[in-house]
C-alpha cells in the first residue's frame, strides 16, 4: 500500500479508510487486528498524557526558553472564542511545548508536527462526545494518508521545509476529520486555522509537482500558476491550496482562516 488511490480502494473493500489501514496492517505483521488496535489505544493514550502535561503552568525546557503558553491560553478569552478549533491549537501547543521540554509524545507524522493531529482528536472528542474507539479507527485513518505522503512525497522537515511536516499533519487531520464525520460529526460547525507555510511568492514546483493541484481554484484562480521567472517551474500557493481541500471536505468557508 502506497498510493492513496490504492487506500481509497481498500478502503472500498473494507467499508472505511480506517478499517482498510488496521486490516493492512494485521495482515503485513501476520497479527491478528486486536494487536494493532491495542498498539494504537497505547498512541492515544500518549497524545492524551502528553496534551495534559503540556498544560501546566510550571512547565519549561532545560533552556526556560519553551513551556507555560499553552497554559496562559488556555486560560485566556482564546480558549472559548474559536470553539473547537481553539482547544485544537490550545492542544497542539500544548504537546508541542511538552516535546521540546523532553516529555513523552508520539510523532505522527513527526516530532516537529506533534501536536496537530492529537490536537483535532481530542477536541473533538470533547466536543462531539466520541469515544476511544471511534478515535483510533480515525487515527487508523491519518496513518494511510501518512504513509501514502511518506513514500510518494516526504515528511521531512528538512528535506520538504515546515510544510513537509505540519502539511503532512494537517491532511492526516482532515482525513481524521472525515472519519469522525462518518460517525456523526458536523463538519459545517469545525473551525479551521491554516498557520505558516510557504506562499504564493515562494514555493516553486516542477511540472510533475503542478498536475497534481491543477484542479484545485477559489474566487482568486488556481493554487497553482506559471513562475514568470523561471521556465518550465511553476508557484504553489500552499494556503489556498488546503483552504480548497477544507472546503471541499465540507467546512464553511467562514470557518477557515488563513
Amino acid at each position: 500500500m502506497r498510493t492513496v488511490a490504492e487506500w481509497l480502494d481498500a478502503a472500498r473493500q473494507h467499508g472505511s479508510l480506517g478499517a482498510a489501514a488496521l486490516h493492512w496492517q494485521a495482515h503485513e505483521r501476520g497479527e491478528a487486528p486486536s494487536v494493532p488496535l491495542a498498539l494504537m489505544h497505547g498512541r492515544l493514550r500518549v497524545m492524551r498524557e502528553s496534551a495534559q502535561a503540556g498544560l501546566s503552568p510550571t512547565l519549561r525546557s532545560v533552556s526556560g526558553m519553551v513551556g507555560g503558553q499553552a497554559a496562559l491560553l488556555a486560560q485566556s478569552s482564546f480558549a472559548g472564542r474559536f470553539g473547537m478549533a481553539g482547544r485544537a491549537g490550545i492542544y497542539a501547543l500544548s504537546i508541542a511545548e511538552y516535546n521540546a521540554c523532553m516529555g513523552k509524545i508520539v510523532a505522527a507524522p513527526t516530532a516537529g508536527s506533534c501536536g496537530i493531529l492529537p490536537g483535532a482528536l481530542l477536541a473533538a472528542q470533547e466536543e462531539d462526545g466520541f469515544s476511544d474507539d471511534e478515535l483510533v479507527m480515525a487515527l487508523f485513518a491519518a496513518a494511510a494518508i501518512g504513509r501514502a505522503i511518506a513514500l510518494q512525497a516526504t515528511i521531512s522537515g528538512a528535506e520538504g521545509g515546515c510544510q513537509a511536516e505540519c502539511g503532512t499533519a494537517a491532511g492526516m487531520a482532515r482525513h481524521t476529520a472525515e472519519s469522525l464525520a462518518a460517525l456523526g460529526c458536523d463538519l459545517k460547525r469545525l473551525h479551521a486555522v491554516i498557520g505558516p507555510a510557504a506562499g504564493p511568492c515562494c514555493y516553486q514546483v516542477d511540472a510533475a509537482t503542478a498536475a497534481h493541484f491543477r484542479a484545485l481554484a477559489d474566487e482568486a484562480g488556481p493554487v497553482v500558476v506559471p513562475d514568470a521567472a523561471a521556465a518550465g517551474k511553476f508557484l504553489l500557493d500552499l494556503w489556498r491550496a488546503n483552504r480548497c481541500q477544507l472546503l471541499a471536505a465540507g467546512l464553511l468557508p467562514q470557518h477557515v482562516a488563513i
